[in-house]
């Protein structure tokens, strides 16, 4: 069974009971973080794009021995920060003894906290445990969601937040472009410009034929 806990913000964590792998680890600075960095154990960490909020505490977990994976961007600049990184790009996949990783596009904008350019922002479709989890990180609604949907998706975590990505009522109409069976609200909640209902937009979501769980952070969700 894949177990599925939700951090906070975009944060979401993942073990198949060998394997652990966290997505956009943004512990420190998030007001609604379940737990600290330091008390995280993950063997991989997987990076839609390098906004603060979503590279997070990738360093910090790089030096207790995960490894990074993201854009070439990502991967390299965690190399010079002397992480264990895989470079790869949009459309790529990576292929591990776990599963598999591919990184999709999305409509956003990526830089480091310091800066430095952080190349395509992306999503990710998730082969683990069994499953396929799309990730869209933070990204409005576009219509290639729908090429996305044919990968038969078991579970999409998709942003609501608005404002700085698509908001309720374009993530539903993101529902019906990919077709998951089950969807996880994310990037919401954690700043005032972002606040949502996240149950009421899983009671929407449902209406749609979709289930889905608004987690608070730190609750998990076997898969």
């Amino acid at each position: 069974m894949l177990e599925l806990r939700y951090l906070g913000h975009s944060a979401v964590y993942l073990s198949d009971g060998k394997t652990r792998i966290v997505v956009d680890p943004f512990l420190s600075g998030n007001p609604t973080a379940s737990l600290k960095a330091e008390e995280l154990e993950v063997d991989y960490v997987l990076v839609t794009h390098a906004h603060g909020d979503h590279w997070g505490d990738s360093l910090a977990l790089a030096q207790k021995g995960a490894t990074i994976i993201g854009t070439a961007e990502i991967g390299y600049y965690a190399e010079s920060k002397g992480a264990k990184a895989i470079p790869m790009n949009i459309g790529g996949k990576f292929k591990a003894a776990w599963g598999s990783l591919k990184l999709t596009p999305a409509w956003h904008s990526s830089s480091f906290p310091d800066g430095t350019y952080g190349g395509m922002p992306t999503g990710m479709i998730l082969e683990f445990g069994g499953m396929k989890i799309y990730h869209a990180g933070d990204t409005a609604l576009f219509s290639d969601m729908g090429l996305i949907g044919k990968h038969g998706i078991d579970l999409a975590c998709l942003p609501i937040g608005d404002h700085f990505t698509m908001g309720p009522d374009d993530a539903l109409q993101a529902l019906e472009l990919i077709r998951p069976k089950a969807v996880l609200p994310i990037h919401y909640n954690t700043f005032p410009p972002i606040m949502q209902d996240g149950e009421a937009f899983v009671a929407r979501a449902r209406l749609l034929g979709v289930e889905g769980r608004a987690l608070k952070p730190g609750e998990v969700w076997p898969l």
